[in-house]
């Protein structure tokens, strides 16, 4: 069995873009976390995914929601990043955003959007695989912000 520190430094060697998903309750009240675990899953039909840790504050909501929006980051968003990935009351005071067609946040000036309708959900470990079909997305031209070996990088060229 491989030692769990071995697989978080192996894990960190590969860069990821850092997205800020979002969802809402049976109330319309936002909710956000930081994930770094997303991706395409197919063009055709247009899907993705994001795993959500089980024990995220975030999973209950997830867990009941039928949509979420994805955000992914421009490398000006690190202080988004930090927000929606700490403890903070209501993540959403002060932060800029727009609900989208689907009634989740689409935050100001990320690199791109994707508003996804959930349509499977996999358990997986600690965490649960959830799977959306893209129905709206925008993307503006800018630099990602990239998550490396446990810290913020950005992109050089």
């Amino acid at each position: 069995m491989i030692d769990q520190d071995l697989f978080r430094a192996v894990l960190g060697r590969f860069a990821s873009g850092i997205t800020v998903i979002t969802t809402h309750d049976a109330n319309g009240t936002p909710h956000g976390m930081t994930v770094s675990a997303f991706s395409s899953l197919s063009l055709d039909p247009p899907l993705v995914l994001v795993c959500i840790g089980n024990d995220a504050t975030m999973a209950p909501v997830m867990a009941q929601a039928t949509s979420f929006a994805i955000n992914v980051l421009a490398d000006s968003q690190e202080a988004l990043s930090r927000r929606f990935a700490g403890k903070f009351d209501d993540r959403f005071a002060g932060v800029g955003y727009t609900d989208g067609e689907l009634g989740d946040a689409v935050l100001d000036d990320v690199l791109a959007s994707m508003q996804c309708r959930i349509v499977a959900r996999h358990p997986a470990g600690d965490h649960v695989i959830v799977v959306g079909h893209v129905e709206q997305a925008a993307a503006r031209d800018a630099k990602p912000l990239l998550y490396y070996r446990g810290g913020y990088a950005q992109l050089e060229r």
